[in-house]
Parts: C-alpha cells; sequence; structure tokens
C-alpha cells in the first residue's frame, strides 16, 4: 500500500483512495500494530489495532452518558445587577423556538445533540456483535456507512467552541458560574475526538466484509 498507483492500469476493485487528496494505492493487508500513509499527504489509510473496536464501543458508549449529563443538567449561571439567570442545554436550543427563528431549534438539536447520538449509537451497533467475535448484525453496512456520513454534521465541539467565544465576551458584563453539564460537554467532545482517532474506516469495513463472509 506504498506505491501509488494508476487506476487504470489496475483493477478497480484492488484499490484505494486516500481519504485526504484521493491517490490511488494497491490495497494490501497490513499488519496489526503497523500504520500505512499516504506518501502524498501522509494522512492515515489504515491502521489496524488488537483492541480498536472495544475501545471505540466504550468511548461510544461514554460519549452517550456524557450527552444525557450535558442535556439535564445545569450548562449556565449569569448573574447581573442581582439577577440569577439558569440556563440548560435545553434552554439555549428552546431560545430560538419562536418567530423567523424557530427553524434554528431544529437546527441546533439535530447539529448538537440529535446527529451525535444516531452516529454513537450506530457505531455501537455496528461494532458490538464483531467486537464479541460474532457476525456484524443486520443491515451494519448502511449503519456503519451511516455514521460516517454524519461525522461531518455532527458539530457538538463547534457548539462548545461557540460558547467559549460567548463567554469572553460576556465575562465583562456579567458573573458567570460554570455548570456541570459545560464540563460534560467538554469531555463529550474530548471523548468523540478520541474515538475517531481510534477509528480506522477501511480496517473496519474490510473486519465486517470479513465477518459477513466467514
Amino acid at each position: 500500500m506504498s506505491v501509488e498507483s494508476p487506476a487504470d492500469a489496475l483493477d478497480p476493485s484492488k484499490l484505494i483512495a486516500c481519504p485526504a487528496c484521493d491517490a490511488l494505492y494497491t490495497d494490501r493487508d497490513v499488519a496489526t500494530g503497523e500504520t500505512a500513509r499516504c506518501v502524498r499527504c501522509h494522512a492515515v489509510l489504515e491502521a489496524p489495532r488488537r483492541t480498536a473496536m472495544t475501545r471505540i464501543i466504550m468511548l461510544a458508549l461514554a460519549a452517550l452518558i456524557l450527552m444525557v449529563a450535558a442535556i439535564f443538567f445545569p450548562f449556565l449561571e449569569l448573574e447581573a445587577a442581582g439577577r440569577i439567570q439558569r440556563a440548560s442545554l435545553l434552554d439555549t436550543v428552546q431560545a430560538f423556538s419562536s418567530g423567523l427563528t424557530a427553524p434554528l431549534t431544529f437546527a441546533m438539536a439535530a447539529l448538537i445533540v440529535i446527529l451525535p447520538v444516531i452516529r454513537f449509537l450506530a457505531l455501537i451497533y455496528v461494532l458490538g456483535p464483531m467486537a464479541f467475535g460474532h457476525k456484524p448484525a443486520r443491515h451494519a453496512e448502511f449503519f456503519f456507512r451511516l455514521a460516517d456520513h454524519l461525522r461531518p454534521w455532527a458539530m457538538a465541539e463547534v457548539f462548545i467552541v461557540g460558547v467559549a467565544v460567548a463567554l469572553v465576551k460576556v465575562a465583562g458584563l456579567a458573573h458567570i458560574f460554570i455548570g456541570p453539564a459545560f464540563w460534560a460537554f467538554v469531555a463529550l467532545v474530548i471523548v468523540t475526538v478520541l474515538k475517531d482517532n481510534f477509528m480506522s474506516r477501511l480496517t473496519l469495513w474490510k473486519t465486517l466484509e470479513r465477518r459477513r463472509a466467514s
């Protein structure tokens, strides 16, 4: 998998494309613990790890628990002119529920809550049976493809960056007390990044196809 090959000179079924620059390579087996990288942009093509599926499942479960905490615990508390205003993540989403901004309610709920939860559940559904040595679950390929397609649209990290910027701007106007939901959301973003780093899509697709055929 280290030599770039012209697509028209090889069987297309034996080619893989770099996810970053679309360079084509001959698909070869990569030993567990080794990493195959693109020679053009150095992006990871395949990185089999012995306990990768178990780690991904555990991190996805942790992310679901953190999401529940982020939704239902207090997110922020503002104190200004003797008045205290508490807000949860649900309050933030519902803040746009009236008038012309009503569609933003659905968009925010989808991008920071619904789509990430669907992605976590899809990964657990796909990887759970295989982590225990069983055949893939029914329609596992569809759900893994769904989880992959949802990745750019699950914007929890974008939301937390926006909140951090807003806190800097509001800090001079009111006393801000950060609630447990804020830290749960920060932990959620970190766990999501770790999960994505553990996940080699090509390796998982190969494992899925091999287990389905056996």
